[in-house]
């Protein structure tokens, strides 16, 4: 199945496959934010490539950067970008909707009603900062984009399910991150296998999973010929076995990583404690 494009419940339409560079093409999806520091490139990029505006699906994020409210940083993002709107606008964290997030989301319904946003979202929202929110909001979020990959998929599975259940899209972005941040894990295996079988790249599979649960991916890459492999998973379908097995490596490495977090955070804790009684010694202090 080739990337196609997914409609959002402000009725407008997105590439299911976003890159966060300034490569363009007709009908891609770039990826930007307030915080990224690269808003300029891509709207140098845009009117290099000749394309017209309405042929790249443009998305940028509130970052909170320099202390800047959302009316005024969304102004600062459309003329950095040099574009009369943006596509999608995100909230780049919850801790950044300030004072609080119905507050914050009125000022993002206030950036659809100036028409600088075709379509408003958010970034890793959990469940209860979504039900916060559409208490009180008379635009729903289109998009949450949330970290998203098998090794973190229990984790994210209840803001997945409560997502679809509010026809909000979700959008991946680390989808690669098993190969490129966790090597050598439970998921090597099975991808070189589905891999070697499908003739495609274990990254190539990895996209299909994410596809395959529900999700538009933001990837990157400065290789062209990496962008193009990425472009051509869209072809790949995997099987319900293949993702199951896919499911059930990704939660074992789930497992081990929580593991390995948790004895660092008692080592460190141990250290500490070994430190301050050191110092209680050495000052003769009872604890």
């Amino acid at each position: 199945m080739p990337w196609d494009l997914v409609t959002l419940n402000s009725g407008y339409v997105m590439p299911s496959i976003a890159y966060a560079n300034e490569s363009l093409r007709i009908g891609d999806l770039v990826d930007t934010a307030q915080g990224y520091g690269n808003e300029g490139e891509v709207g140098i990029a845009l009117h290099e490539s000749g394309l017209s505006r309405e042929d790249v699906f443009i998305t940028t994020k509130y970052s909170g950067f320099d202390g800047l409210d959302i009316p005024t940083a969304i102004r600062n993002s459309v003329n950095n970008i040099d574009t009369p709107y943006v596509d999608l606008y995100l909230i780049h964290n919850p801790r950044l909707a300030v004072p609080d997030i119905p507050t914050a989301w009125a000022e993002m319904e206030k950036v659809v009603e100036d028409r600088l946003a075709k379509s408003i979202g958010v970034s890793n929202f959990g469940v209860q900062d979504l039900e916060v929110l559409l208490a009180s909001a008379k635009i729903k979020p289109a998009v949450n984009q949330i970290l998203l990959h098998p090794y973190v998929y229990q984790q994210q599975a209840p803001i997945v399910k409560y997502a679809a259940e509010h026809a909000i899209v979700i959008e991946a972005y680390s989808a690669l991150q098993p190969l490129t941040k966790e090597p050598s894990g439970p998921l090597d295996a099975p991808l070189k296998e589905i891999a070697t079988r499908l003739g495609a790249t274990t990254d190539q599979v990895l996209l299909a999973w994410t596809k395959a649960k529900g999700a538009v991916i933001v990837t990157t890459s400065s290789k062209k010929t990496r962008l193009e492999g990425y472009q051509d998973a869209g072809d790949i379908e995997l099987s319900k076995e293949d993702i199951a097995v896919i499911d059930a490596a990704g939660a074992l490495g789930e497992k081990r990583i929580t593991a390995r977090i948790g004895l660092r955070k008692f080592g460190f804790g141990f250290l500490v404690g070994v430190v301050v009684l050191g110092l209680c010694s050495y000052f003769r202090l009872r604890v």
